[in-house]
């Protein structure tokens, strides 16, 4: 390979490098809410709105992070009879579907046959020699995950609802573990938020942007 060839592709895989390095994270966000009340003498409980995850060890871990966030807004942590709001959470993500993608569609500068001409060399291919970006169309499949939490806010005196949040998002992970916490915090941003708005919430390194979604 001649050394301006070299350079160029060590460009190429240091963009990708630079591209991957970057942690980006989308959600839709919709929130619904009644008056909270303010923070001072609240207190709060997180509980599981899924009885069958009530008592799991998984669970308790997330809904310690809905505890921190809360505990941020100035509401203090109390057990579930003792608490004058209860937050019911709950979480998951479904079996997926598969999306196909089409690239690399073109064939480069020296056409469908590669640099050398036709010989019936099919995909770039020319005396045994592969260059993907003589190549034709590839198609790939993978599978897309959908993810979201539920939040709901309780005044336990009087039964009233006063909070009804929902984050939702579409990777190609299905890890929750990676995907809960991304999502408690993304429907935490702004927290509570206007009443009826729907939000595109990026998460991302080097900080977090925020868009009404389309």
């Amino acid at each position: 390979m001649r050394p301006a060839a070299k350079m160029g592709l060590a460009g190429i895989l240091a963009l990708g490098l630079a591209a991957c390095s970057t942690n980006t994270f989308k959600a839709d966000v919709s929130r619904f809410q009644a008056e909270l009340p303010a923070p001072a003498g609240q207190s709060f409980a997180v509980v599981a709105d899924d009885p069958a995850l009530a008592g799991g060890l998984e669970f308790a871990l997330y809904a310690d992070m809905v505890a921190a966030e809360m505990a941020k807004l100035g509401y203090v942590e109390a057990e579930p009879e003792a608490a004058t709001m209860l937050v019911r959470f709950d979480y998951g993500v479904d079996n997926g579907r598969e999306r196909v993608r089409t690239t690399n569609t073109g064939y480069g500068h020296f056409g469908p046959w590669g640099r050398f001409g036709g010989f019936g060399l099919r995909r770039g291919y020319a005396f045994g020699f592969y260059d993907p970006w003589l190549a034709g169309p590839e198609v790939r499949s993978y599978t897309v995950y959908t993810s979201d939490i539920d939040l709901k806010i309780d005044n336990t005196v009087t039964g009233e609802r006063l909070f009804e949040g929902q984050a939702q998002a579409a990777s190609r992970s299905n890890r929750l573990q990676h995907l809960v916490p991304n999502l408690v915090d993304a429907i935490f941003t702004d927290f509570p938020g206007n009443s009826g708005e729907v939000l595109r919430i990026t998460i991302r390194d080097d900080g977090k942007s925020v868009k009404p979604a389309r």
